[in-house]
């Protein structure tokens, strides 16, 4: 435990930003989704296409990938050096709101469609018809699919750590060379880490999961 106690602070540093990077990208994911996920179900045939083909690009492209586009390539090109975690935000974002949009998308369609053909024969728009009648509804049911795309999204933030960004993966593998013979110990604590923000999302996640099923 020596290794632990003994970089407890680069511990909780590496947290610090594998908590920031997870609330951040979250946040920004679930705006982008949830655009994305209006553009997808839009009668408008051109919205629909730029909706569609993002989700299948982003979604079907390694998350690593994305990464050293951003980091090595993006960065290099539009900001200056130092701005990893900034370019780990914009990956982790703009591939998670690939899948925040699907789970939105399929929230909409599970909305009965007497509701929007009730709205519209009343006068009211389709972007009306979407934000006051569709997607309150549909945010409330994805609500437990959403968390789990989020527990997803704080396990992919270790990929940050591969570009010089210090979130817990990162700490984990310098502790690790530094201190061979506690090893296990070192990943068994950063492992605990993860699990601190995982565990309590994935119960929320149930938890809600049992309530909107409830409500119906």
């Amino acid at each position: 435990m020596d290794a632990l106690i003994d970089n407890a602070g680069l511990i909780l540093r590496g947290f610090g930003t594998t908590l920031l990077l997870t609330v951040v990208s979250a946040v920004l994911s679930l705006l982008l989704g949830t655009v994305l996920a209006t553009l997808r179900v839009s009668p408008v045939a051109p919205l629909r296409a730029v909706g569609t083909v993002y989700v299948e690009v982003f979604r079907n492209t390694p998350l690593t990938l994305l990464f050293f586009f951003f980091v090595f390539v993006f960065s290099t090109a539009f900001f200056p050096i130092g701005s990893f975690v900034v370019m780990a935000v914009v990956a982790l974002t703009l591939y998670t709101s690939a899948f925040v949009c699907e789970a939105v998308r399929s929230g909409i369609n599970s909305v009965g469609t007497g509701q929007a053909e009730a709205a519209r024969a009343v006068g009211m728009t389709f972007t009306q018809t979407l934000g006051l009648i569709v997607l309150p509804q549909a945010l409330r049911t994805v609500v437990p699919p959403l968390i789990n795309v989020f527990i997803a999204l704080a396990k992919n933030t270790s990929v940050a750590g591969g570009f010089a960004v210090t979130e817990l993966y990162a700490v984990s593998a310098q502790l690790a060379n530094a201190n061979p013979a506690d090893v296990i110990t070192v990943l068994l604590g950063v492992a605990l880490c993860y699990l601190v923000i995982t565990i309590p999302a994935g119960q929320l996640a149930g938890h809600l999961e049992r309530k909107v099923a409830f409500a119906r």
